[in-house]
């Protein structure tokens, strides 16, 4: 239900808020924020905006106007970190122009709004549900540095097997022993309550939360499929609960793909369906898995671009350490039903037709969501349009792990990049399913191309603790 100013005017006199904060998100993901008391707060302001510039956040602004950041009273909730009673909204930024603004094409908010638009326009559906799971690791301690004569992290949880030692109560768990491990084992339960008690307070229905596979402090917290672009909100949300909800317990948060050698990494696996007219598109009782014919050129327009996907949807570094064989992580372009080992996976749970989707399940959290989401929407829709057959180019059903396939099977499959750069390269091949209607700017591509080429080289030149353990002594 829409909140008008009268309705944030009520909040704020109802609770006693003292500062009404309005969180932005910058090209990487991450919130940036800018607060004014609340007696400031006006029908002017939802108007009007926050001025801000838009090149301090990453983004490659060509336009010569002043741009401003317009909250969106729907997003209006109370922030539970905030000592002084706060009042938190996002919202999206605009180019002042005349005679009205114009939304920013580069800005996160407005390329999934963008995205969503262009699915409607398209006829196909009107609505896209999506579900995130967050994996993360809760340490107790971490430390790094990243100095010329000293580079090194060092980071500890309680209950990991390698303090069997020193724990001095045997509460350990043993190494990838820790999913949906019990209480005295499961030191974080409390914590991890909290955590989902703020997401619902924020409008964020949540299904569970439990441990996961790392016995390093790994855990998941699953939230109900959601409308896109609620959800790409959500996500910044939930990331920011965890964060601060970590600290709280004394314990730091991180959603790092693979912080730990040998241990599981952390995803972020995307389930997906549309809906038309309140009517689920993908469900068909006589497709593959109860998947419609349109279900599966999604998927086919998933499964032709994720290499360029990858550098939207995995676009750190550390993010190709957990796309590794061994982990139940994806590494071969495919689908399957019930199959972690694909790419794209199939929950043979989600029966009811108004359920039936897929899962991609190589995103991560290190990811701008809005981005993230809205590449996927694209290129799926990509599919659509062209008629992209999984089946026919080759890529699956694939009903068997494929971990165990002979090395000579191996090697006929065609597998995920590698590397941020061999992402970076497909994405510089193949965006056109992305600029397609306009949705990402193409000088927004050209720009974080250029960034994340930037970071990758500026990683390549500093030694490696584990260079000097293999060529000290050489």
């Amino acid at each position: 239900m829409a909140k008008s100013v009268k309705d944030i005017l009520d909040l704020i006199e109802k609770h006693d808020i003292k500062m009404v904060d309005f969180k932005m998100v910058d090209i990487n993901g991450q919130y940036r924020h800018v607060t004014i008391p609340a007696e400031n707060f006006s029908e002017d302001t939802l108007k009007s905006g926050i001025g801000f510039d838009a090149s301090n956040y990453g983004y490659a602004v060509v336009e010569k106007s002043d741009m401003v950041f317009i909250p969106d009273p729907d997003t209006a909730l109370i922030d539970p970190f905030c000592t002084v009673p706060t009042l938190s909204m996002t919202g999206n930024a605009m180019i002042i122009d005349t005679p009205e603004n114009r939304p920013l094409p580069q800005y996160p908010r407005n390329i999934i709004k963008a995205a969503v638009k262009a699915m409607q326009d398209s006829g196909v559906a009107d609505t896209m549900y999506i579900l995130p799971e967050f994996e993360f690791y809760l340490f107790d301690t971490v430390r790094w540095n990243v100095d010329p004569n000293f580079v090194a992290f060092q980071l500890d949880a309680e209950q990991s097997y390698w303090n069997s030692g020193d724990n001095g109560l045997g509460v350990v768990v043993p190494k990838q022993k820790n999913y949906h491990i019990a209480k005295p084992f499961d030191t974080s339960y409390e914590c991890r309550s909290e955590m989902c008690m703020h997401m619902k307070e924020a409008g964020i229905e949540i299904n569970y939360h439990h441990p996961e596979v790392a016995a390093s402090g790994q855990f998941e917290i699953e939230p109900q499929l959601g409308e896109v672009v609620h959800m790409a909100d959500a996500t910044m949300m939930i990331k920011y609960i965890i964060h601060n909800t970590a600290l709280k317990y004394e314990k730091s948060a991180t959603f790092m793909p693979k912080p730990i050698a040998g241990e599981a990494g952390s995803g972020m696996h995307v389930h997906m369906l549309l809906m038309k007219d309140g009517k689920p598109v993908f469900s068909d009782d006589n497709g593959y898995a109860h998947l419609s014919e349109t279900a599966h050129y999604f998927m086919g327009g998933l499964l032709k671009h994720i290499a360029s996907l990858c550098a939207i949807t995995n676009p750190s570094t550390n993010s190709f350490k957990r796309l590794i064989p061994g982990f139940e992580a994806p590494v071969t372009v495919g689908y399957a039903t019930s199959n972690r080992s694909a790419v794209i996976r199939i929950p043979a749970y989600a029966k009811s037709p108004e359920k039936r989707r897929f899962e991609l399940r190589n995103p991560d959290a290190t990811c701008n969501p809005y981005f993230c989401y809205a590449a996927i929407l694209m290129a799926g829709l990509d599919g659509i349009k062209n008629k992209i057959d999984p089946h026919e180019n080759g890529w699956g059903p694939y009903d068997f792990n494929l971990f165990h396939l002979p090395e000579e099977e191996k090697a006929k499959l065609k597998g995920l990049p590698t590397s941020l750069p061999e992402a970076l390269d497909a994405l510089e091949a193949d965006n056109d399913y992305l600029i397609a209607g306009g949705v990402f700017p193409k000088e927004l591509i050209d720009g974080f191309i250029k960034s994340k080429r930037a970071e990758c080289l500026e990683m390549s030149k500093i030694p490696h603790p584990a260079e000097f353990d293999k060529y000290y002594n050489l």
